[in-house]
């Protein structure tokens, strides 16, 4: 694995290093695998062998942390309800990881939004039988070619049919699940068009997807309407939301609190407003990557996603 900045997977990061093994080989579709060399194939190797562990947080709700975004899993007689569903080759590790918690059924499945490693178990968990849940963007995303640019530079194809959320909303949802209510709210265009919130509502747990990562930064998915002002202002809704008491349940990296959303949204804004500085100067990128704007937080929070010269590209296409 690649230990210099401009690797797009290093050591500390959302998956562990690994080969990818013959099993997982036959659980990815094979077009998923026809674009070689950049970060989202180095993904799928990864998540093969990335170990998932299971983190008991409030009343009967747990997380999934360690193959792409975090899973929050919600437990009871109704069967397993899931918050994302990881990448498509780490299913062996994360139904392991489930099947540890009890051998309840998966029985309904929410996406936080439409990227691969947070719907890339969709099929496989629907299959088992869960009906999934989603933004009207996912699904629209999912169905289609979908080209993301920035440094993953893919195109993703359509899903299969059995991947797709069957019941989709536009702003608000309130599901009933377990003896809990789940509040799913729409952001406006953030880290994609596509991003929601999941708020367990009696155990105060809120999900946040990819609209928080806890001390990495974030991947701006400009193709499918994200941007550096959208990701702050999604910051800046969430928290409003929570209390101190909140737990907070990022897309990526560990589970944290309202300290940790503010600490997110200060990083995002002293950043963004460095590189803004510049570009009105006439500064070009190479200039304003040169300059490190983000050099006090660069060795903590560019280890994941985006290295620092990366996450410095996608602010300055934005400002």
């Amino acid at each position: 694995m690649d230990s210099q900045e401009g690797s797009n997977i290093s050591r500390r990061q959302f998956v562990t290093a690994g080969g990818l093994t013959a099993a997982a080989v036959c659980l990815a579709p094979g077009s998923l695998f026809a674009q070689t060399g950049g970060l989202v194939e180095s993904a799928f190797k990864e998540a093969a062998t990335a170990k998932v562990t299971v983190q008991t947080l409030r009343r009967n709700v747990s997380v999934l942390l360690g193959a792409g975004g975090n899973i929050a899993v919600l437990t009871g007689p109704d069967g397993k309800l899931l918050v994302d569903a990881a990448i498509v080759t780490a299913r062996p590790n994360v139904s392991s990881a489930l099947a540890s918690i009890n051998a309840q059924p998966i029985k309904q499945l929410v996406n936080t939004h439409w990227h691969f490693d947070h719907t890339g178990g969709n099929e496989w968990l629907h299959a088992a039988g869960a009906s999934i849940l989603a933004q009207e963007n996912t699904r629209k995303h999912l169905s289609r070619d979908t080209r993301v640019g920035g440094n993953w530079q893919y195109t993703f194809p359509p899903a299969p049919a059995g991947a797709l959320p069957s019941t989709v909303f536009q702003e608000e949802h309130t599901l009933h699940c377990n003896n809990s209510t789940l509040e799913l709210k729409h952001y406006l265009p953030a880290h994609t068009d596509s991003d929601i919130s999941v708020h367990f509502t009696e155990a105060d747990i809120l999900h946040t997807g990819d609209t928080f990562w806890n001390r990495d930064y974030p991947f701006i998915d400009y193709s499918t309407g994200g941007s550096i002002d959208g990701q702050i202002r999604a910051a800046e809704a969430n928290i409003a939301k929570v209390t101190d008491k909140t737990i907070v349940i990022p897309g990526h990296g560990a589970v944290g609190g309202k300290a940790d959303l503010i600490l997110f949204r200060d990083v995002l804004v002293e950043i963004r407003d460095k590189v803004a500085a510049f570009k009105r100067q006439g500064k070009p990128l190479s200039e304003v990557v040169a300059a490190k704007p983000g050099a006090r937080y660069d060795a903590e929070w560019g280890n994941l996603f985006q290295n620092p010269s990366d996450f410095v590209a996608l602010v300055y296409q934005g400002v």
